[in-house]
């Protein structure tokens, strides 16, 4: 998505930065792997492929991603901007991402939640719900770039029914299962803790190009 293009979120855990050239060799190699591709619903694309959509994902309005590097060993960052060298020695370990279906004045509009944790190193360590607090708070931000911000009331997350703990996942986050879809073997989520649930915005940042 242009809106976040030279956005860059940063925590002390995680830091969020957009998909760039320079990170689609290591997503290809996630993607090589047969396991990934079945819990993310991915197909299997050559590199040049991976490519193209990069470029396509960059200039979309209705996709926004952001790769979640470890934040462990950033040093202290001063100012507002960021360069890609100093983030460069940061690994890459998975991404977030909010499809926007619909546009907001439509009855069925909706913004569809995922996470991809793909280093087995960085799972069960709390990353996932630090990345999704940040995606979430400067998506329904009002002060987030347009096509954002989005309703809170229009995210929703579909799991499958076998995956508890990313059930658990978006619980924590004020998401309330609403519906069970058994031909998909999974379950609908929807945000219903209202305006009062608040998540962790980090300190955003912009990307020097």
């Amino acid at each position: 998505m242009k809106a976040n293009e030279n956005t860059v979120i940063v925590h002390p855990d995680v830091i969020l930065v957009p998909y760039r050239k320079e990170h689609v060799a290591k997503y290809h190699e996630w993607m090589s792997d047969e396991e990934l591709r079945e819990l993310t619903a991915s197909e299997p694309l050559t590199l040049e492929e991976e490519y193209e959509m990069q470029r396509k994902w960059q200039q979309d309005e209705d996709k926004l991603t952001f790769i979640i590097l470890s934040g462990e060993s950033l040093p202290p960052l001063e100012g507002d901007v960021v360069t890609p060298e100093l983030l460069a020695g940061q690994p890459m370990i998975g991404d977030v991402n909010l499809f926007l279906k619909g546009v907001p004045a439509d009855e069925d509009f909706e913004v569809e939640a995922e996470i991809m944790i793909a280093e087995p190193a960085y799972r069960r360590r709390g990353v996932a719900y630090t990345a999704l607090q940040l995606m979430l708070s400067y998506a329904t931000d009002s002060s987030s770039p347009s096509p954002l911000p989005v309703p809170k009331d229009r995210l929703v997350a579909r799991i499958g029914e076998k995956n508890e703990a990313s059930i658990r996942l978006f619980e924590k986050l004020g998401f309330t299962v609403t519906k069970r879809v058994a031909v998909f073997e999974e379950v609908e989520l929807r945000f219903t803790a209202g305006d009062e649930k608040t998540w962790t915005a980090g300190s955003r940042k912009t990307l020097a190009v």
